[in-house]
């Protein structure tokens, strides 16, 4: 199991929809010259339209690469406001590194014209029901995910 961090941004009404996927880009692929950006920005007005749909809210859009795994959420209306759970800080990785991808979450009546839309600009970014597991999530082995699912014994912890 990869190594994953968690990115929230803040949405509506405190950033247009737009606005809130140029920040992700800009935390996803830093700087002017990252190979990436060319392919997340030419998918700009569709992961606006995923944004504006407030699916990112509790599904998160899912970068992989041969690094660590980002996980990206979006809070909205009194909490975009606020900010106060917003971290858009930057990622001491490089979150497209290699054979990487990014996933986003899309209620189900909107994803086939998404899937259309989306196969124009490449195969590297791609949508996914807002239940469905990201792809590379489907090649972990049971026991990983068993692992992680281990919970403490805190009554026996005090005991001893």
């Amino acid at each position: 199991m990869s190594t994953v961090s968690r990115r929230t941004f803040a949405a509506t009404p405190a950033r247009d929809a737009l606005s809130t996927w140029s920040a992700i880009v800009d935390v996803l692929a830093p700087g002017a010259t990252h190979s990436a950006r060319k392919e997340l920005t030419a998918v700009a007005g569709i992961a606006a339209s995923i944004i504006s749909d407030r699916s990112p809210k509790d599904h998160a859009i899912v970068a992989t690469c041969d690094g660590p795994r980002t996980r990206v959420y979006c809070l909205f209306d009194d909490d975009a406001v606020d900010g106060s759970d917003a971290n858009e800080a930057a990622l001491g990785y490089d979150a497209l590194k290699g054979d990487w991808a990014v996933s986003l979450p899309c209620h189900a009546d909107e994803l086939d014209w998404v899937q259309r839309a989306l196969k124009k600009h490449g195969t590297r970014v791609t949508v996914r029901e807002l239940d469905a597991p990201v792809a590379a999530d489907q090649d972990e082995p049971a026991t990983a995910t068993a692992r992680l699912s281990l919970v403490p014994d805190l009554k026996g912890l005090r005991e001893s």
